[in-house]
C-alpha cells in the first residue's frame, strides 16, 4: 500500500505535488477544532442526560462536518481557481450542520446556566466559548473561498450580530455574548487567512507552470523559425534564379537558339547547388557546433525550469564531423526534454572518453518520465524521425545510439563514437 502511494506520488508533476500538499493540509484543518475545540465540552456535562445529549450532539455534528469538509473544500478550491462550479448544495448542508451544532452548544449553556449552584463557571464557559468558535471553522473556510473578501466580512459581521442577540436572549449573559462573539470573529478571520491564501498560492503555481510550458514551447518555436529563416535564405534566391533562367531557356528554345542549352545547364547547376545547401541546412543549420549546442541546451532548459548539468571532456579536441554529430545529439535530446518540461526537473549531459578503446561515450539523462518508453537500440528500432535522423548521422562515423528508461522515472540517451587516438588528449 505504501509502495503504491509512493509510486502515485512520484508520478505527479512538480506542480501536482505542491497542489496535493496544500490541498490535503487545508483538508486537515477542520479536524483540529473538532477534536481540540468541540469534544472537550462532553466533560462539562456532569453526567446529566440532557446536557450529555447536547454535548454529544454538537460533537457528532462537528465530526460529520469534518468529513463533509473534504469534498466541500475540494470543490470550493476549484471554484476559487475557476476550474469548477460553486458547491451550493454542500455549502448549504454545511451551513445547516453548523447552525445545528451551534444551537446545541448555546442550549447547553442555557440549560445549565452560568454561575450559582450548578451553572458554568469562567473556566467551563471558556471551554464552551472555544467550542462555539471552533465549530464555525469548516463552514467559514469553505465560504471564504466561494465569495469575495468583502462579502465574507459582511456576512461575518451579520452573523456576529445575530449570535450576540440569540446568545443574550437565551442565556441572559450579554457580556458573555460579547466575549463569545469575539471568538466567532476570530474564527472567521482565521478561516479567511488560512483558506484564501492557500487558493491564491495554488493559483500562482498554476500560472507559473503554464508560463514555463509556454516558455518551453516558445523555445522550440524559435528553433523552428530559425530553421525556416535559414531555409528561406538558401532557397528563396536560388528558386527565383531558376525560374528566370527556365523562362529564358524556353524563349530561346522557341527561337531555336543554341543559348537555350547553356541556360538549362545553368539551371541544373543551380538546382544541384540548392540541393547541397538544403542538405546542409537540414543536417545542421549549415553547422552544428558542439560547444554552442551545449551552451544553448543549458540556457533553454534552465529557462524551462530544468536544472541542467554538463560534465565531461571540455578541453578535448575532436574531429569536426564528430563534434557536429554530437551537437545534433544534444539538440535532439534537448528537444525531447522540452516535450516533457512539465515533469522534468533535472537533466545531465556527460561525456567520457575511453582511451583504451578509443571510444567517446555521451549520455543525456533526465528524470520526470511518467510513462515508460521501450528501450531502443540498433539500426532500425528507433521510433521517431528525430532519433532516426541521429542514427543516420552516426552510422557513417561508426557510432551507435541507444535510448530507454534506466531507473524509475528516468530516461537516458547514450551515444558511442569511435575517435582517433590523437583526439583523446586536449
Amino acid at each position: 500500500m505504501i509502495g503504491r502511494l509512493r509510486v502515485m506520488w512520484r508520478r505527479r508533476s512538480q506542480v501536482g505535488m505542491v497542489e496535493a500538499y496544500f490541498r490535503w493540509t487545508l483538508y486537515a484543518f477542520p479536524w483540529l477544532p473538532v477534536v481540540g475545540g468541540v469534544m472537550p465540552v462532553i466533560s462539562l456535562t456532569g453526567g446529566r442526560p440532557l446536557l450529555v445529549t447536547f454535548a454529544v450532539g454538537a460533537s457528532g455534528l462537528n465530526v460529520v462536518q469534518g468529513a463533509l469538509s473534504l469534498p466541500l473544500l475540494n470543490r470550493a478550491l476549484n471554484r476559487y481557481l475557476k476550474v469548477g462550479a460553486t458547491p451550493r448544495g454542500l455549502l448549504l448542508v454545511s451551513g445547516v450542520l453548523t447552525l445545528a451544532a451551534e444551537g446545541a452548544l448555546v442550549a447547553l449553556v442555557a440549560v445549565n446556566g452560568i454561575g450559582h449552584d450548578h451553572g458554568y463557571g469562567p473556566d467551563s464557559l471558556a471551554t464552551v466559548a472555544i467550542a462555539v468558535g471552533a465549530g464555525l471553522v469548516p463552514f467559514f473556510m469553505a465560504h471564504s473561498l466561494v465569495v469575495s473578501k468583502r462579502s465574507f466580512l459582511a456576512a461575518l459581521a451579520a452573523a456576529t450580530a445575530v449570535f450576540i442577540l440569540l446568545f443574550g436572549v437565551f442565556t441572559g449573559a450579554w457580556l458573555g455574548a460579547l466575549a463569545v462573539s469575539s471568538l466567532l470573529v476570530f474564527a472567521g478571520l482565521w478561516s479567511l487567512v488560512i483558506a484564501r491564501p492557500t487558493g491564491w498560492l495554488l493559483g500562482v503555481f498554476r500560472k507559473l507552470d503554464a508560463a514555463r510550458g509556454t516558455e518551453a514551447r516558445l523555445a522550440v518555436a524559435e528553433e523552428r523559425l530559425r530553421f525556416g529563416r535559414d531555409l528561406h535564405d538558401v532557397m528563396g534566391r536560388n528558386l527565383a534564379v531558376i525560374a528566370l533562367k527556365s523562362e529564358l531557356a524556353v524563349q530561346l528554345a522557341r527561337r531555336e537558339q543554341p543559348e537555350a542549352v547553356e541556360q538549362m545547364v545553368e539551371v541544373q547547376r543551380i538546382a544541384q547547388e540548392s540541393q547541397r545547401e538544403v542538405r546542409e541546412v537540414v543536417r545542421g543549420y549549415r553547422k552544428a557546433d558542439l560547444r554552442a549546442e551545449l551552451a544553448g541546451a543549458r540556457s533553454i532548459l534552465r529557462a524551462a525550469g530544468v536544472d541542467c548539468r554538463i560534465e565531461g571532456e571540455d578541453e578535448t579536441q575532436l574531429p569536426p564531423e564528430v563534434e557536429s554529430a554530437l551537437g545534433w545529439v544534444v539538440r535532439e535530446g534537448t528537444t525531447n526534454v522540452l516535450r516533457h518540461a512539465a515533469e522534468v526537473r533535472h537533466c545531465a549531459v556527460r561525456t567520457l572518453i575511453d582511451p583504451h578503446r578509443s571510444i567517446l561515450v555521451m549520455t543525456m539523462e533526465n528524470d520526470g518520465v511518467t510513462t515508460p518508453r521501450p528501450v531502443t537500440t540498433g539500426a532500425g528500432s528507433l521510433p521517431g524521425s528525430g532519433l532516426k535522423g541521429l542514427r543516420e548521422r552516426l552510422q557513417p562515423l561508426g557510432g551507435t545510439l541507444a535510448s530507454g528508461p534506466v531507473l524509475q522515472g528516468s530516461y537516458r540517451l547514450t551515444v558511442e563514437l569511435p575517435i582517433p587516438v590523437g583526439a583523446t588528449t586536449g
